[in-house]
């Protein structure tokens, strides 16, 4: 059985995407921006945050997978999609759901950085430094977070809970229920 427990209500989430999105704003003023939306986990991150920078921004996005089905990162990093157009001289920023060991983003960073952007950047939701086994630099953190697995606000589970509007903590126990 699979039950989740709100971690972190809509409100607060939606107040501190604006915060971020005055932040950035604020950093890259004058600028072009180019996000990086990392599929699937944070489109609903990306577009809520992309509504509130006041700059020029363009929208490009990858999928990597490092997860499957599972509640643990399978440390293998897969690029199922790549960007659409070239980052050469842009600015960029990179748009996550969470950063959990950090496996994944240093290798699509690393990958990112070899095509030579004006400025490398990184937004995530949310933050698991406890988890952190790779050295990953983070610009801009929504919320760090406990060792929970989390769903909602774009995070899933098996594409399950992805459209839940708050970010909730997910367990999952046995069901000794007979039939």
């Amino acid at each position: 059985m699979e039950n989740i427990k709100v971690m972190i209500p809509e409100e607060r989430l939606l107040a501190r995407v604006r915060e971020l999105a005055e932040q950035i704003t604020e950093d890259y003023a004058g600028c072009e921006l180019k996000l990086i939306c990392i599929l699937k986990g944070s489109v609903f991150f990306t577009t809520e945050l992309a509504k509130r920078i006041n700059l020029p921004i363009k929208l490009d996005f990858m999928s990597v997978s490092s997860y499957g089905d599972d509640t643990e990162s399978s440390g293998r990093v897969r690029i199922v999609k790549d960007i659409d157009e070239s980052i050469r001289g842009h600015h960029v920023l990179v748009v996550e759901d969470i950063v959990d060991s950090g496996r994944t983003l240093s290798f699509l960073l690393e990958l990112l950085q070899s095509r030579q952007p004006a400025s490398l950047a990184l937004c995530t939701l949310l933050d698991k430094p406890s988890r952190r086994v790779t050295d990953v630099q983070v610009q801009y953190t929504g919320f760090e977070i406990p060792d929970e697995f989390v769903v909602g606000f774009g995070l899933d589970y098996a594409q399950k809970y992805r459209a839940l509007p708050y970010i909730g903590i997910l367990s999952i126990t046995d069901d000794d229920v007979e039939g």
